[in-house]
């Protein structure tokens, strides 16, 4: 299992730097008004991916807090359900199969 593991990885990073390889043409990137860059296409291609996963997961970063919250908060709910309840004053507490 670990060998076909490291051949799957290998053709990833082979099929990787083909693509870089064959996408090393230089491109202008115009931002605001005035301004404008040039760099590799694969360097452009590789940013906007990186930017792309980063907002994703800042959209994602409130859903994952309030699920935490929720899980934390249904975790003691339940530990509090889960315990046994005090004896009521003045009856005595009854034990089976003790």
């Amino acid at each position: 299992m670990t060998a076909i593991l490291w051949a799957l990885r290998l053709a990833v990073v082979l099929v990787l730097v083909w693509f870089a390889v064959r996408n090393s043409q230089v491109v202008t990137l115009n931002g605001l008004p005035g301004q404008s860059w040039q760099a590799p296409l694969v360097f452009a291609l590789l940013i906007a991916f990186v930017v792309g996963v980063v907002v994703g997961l800042l959209a994602w970063l409130p859903t994952a807090i309030r699920h935490r919250r929720d899980i934390a908060r249904l975790k003691r709910q339940s530990s509090a359900i889960a315990a046994p309840a005090p004896a009521a004053p003045g009856r005595p507490e009854v034990r089976h199969g003790v």
